[in-house]
């Protein structure tokens, strides 16, 4: 640490919520301010909030702007990292081409970057979670989407044009359940999203079979995954068999990961972390079935253990690079 204490600041924007937090030592969080983002209203909406709690969390930790020594902004794809610009991801419509870094740039006078949120899952468990220790290992996003970050020999691997590991993409099924735009697609089949189309397509299969769920008696169309969670924790078989088949499609996609990048690790969050053997069982039994044995044989797939601290470890991750922090500082 320099002998001036300085600060790093994490921005983790998201649709619905926006998180600031402050940390003179990653992965602790000094302090932090959670908003709505309120994609609604436009980008400018949330910058202005995004400047006025990162003044107001500096304050209350007796230092100024001038202590910054990095800002780190984590955000869904699309995006340039390069450019600094966020690009009208799924979740934020309205955020089109806005030069984040740029505006955090000139407001603070300090290093910013920005990194999709997958990538910086990615950096965050490497460092400091389940993925410590690994030269080479994925991080998929588990929640509404689907995309990975990917950790090869020891580096964040992010491609030509920082668009590696949007596995969600791939189209697993010539039809099913659609993500990405894309029917049939590994986000329909495996994500937080995926698993409401899912559940209403077995919801409408299980009444046609005269069963009864506690799933049931719902809005068309309302049924999120955490209702699916709930209800199979209470023994529901119609909740049980639409996580069994989303764990199959996780199991499918791993095995296509494991057969071409070979890792010693993939790292799930979001609903892996909820949901724990109820969907990872039938993904590790897939997985095993699908990959080639001897690439398999070295994989772990494990449950991410910055639980619902990632967000804000990741964006402090990319933090440390912009100001060019090593990881133990």
């Amino acid at each position: 640490m320099p002998v001036k204490a300085k600060w790093l600041a994490g921005v983790d924007i998201g649709g619905t919520k926006t998180a600031v937090v402050v940390s003179q030592k990653p992965p602790e969080v000094a302090a932090r301010i959670e908003f709505a983002t309120a994609q609604e209203r436009g980008p400018d909406h949330a910058i202005q909030s995004v400047k006025a709690a990162m003044r107001e969390l500096l304050a209350a930790q007796n230092a100024a702007p001038v202590d910054i020594a990095g800002i780190g902004v984590s955000c869904g794809s699309p995006l340039d990292p390069v450019a600094g610009a966020i690009q009208s991801p799924p979740n934020l419509a309205t955020w089109i081409d806005v030069p984040i870094v740029a505006i955090l740039a000139r407001e603070f006078s300090c290093p910013v970057s920005l990194e999709n949120d997958a990538n910086a899952g990615a950096m965050a468990e490497h460092r400091f979670g389940a993925g410590r220790g690994c030269e080479h290992m994925i991080f998929l996003t588990m929640g509404t989407g689907l995309g990975a970050g990917i950790i090869a020999n020891g580096r964040l691997y992010q491609g030509a044009n920082d668009s590696a590991g949007e596995i969600g993409h791939v189209r697993l099924t010539r039809t099913g359940p659609a993500g990405y735009r894309k029917a049939g697609s590994v986000e329909g089949w495996a994500s937080g999203g995926g698993m409401a189309q899912v559940a209403q397509r077995e919801l409408e299969a299980a009444r046609r079979r005269g069963q009864i769920s506690l799933l049931m008696g719902r809005p068309e169309g309302s049924v999120t995954a955490r209702d699916v969670l709930h209800a199979a924790q209470a023994g529901d078989k119609v909740a049980l068999r639409i996580i069994s088949i989303c764990g199959r499609k996780l199991g499918e996609t791993l095995a296509i990961l494991v057969d071409i990048l070979n890792p010693e690790r993939i790292v799930i969050g979001g609903l892996a972390m909820r949901f724990g053997e109820l969907v990872l069982a039938p993904a590790r039994k897939w997985m095993r079935r699908e990959a080639l044995a001897h690439a398999a044989a070295v994989c772990k797939i494990v449950p991410a253990q910055l639980d619902e601290r990632i967000g804000d470890v990741a964006a402090l991750c990319v933090a440390l690079d912009a100001a060019g922090w090593p990881e133990n500082q």
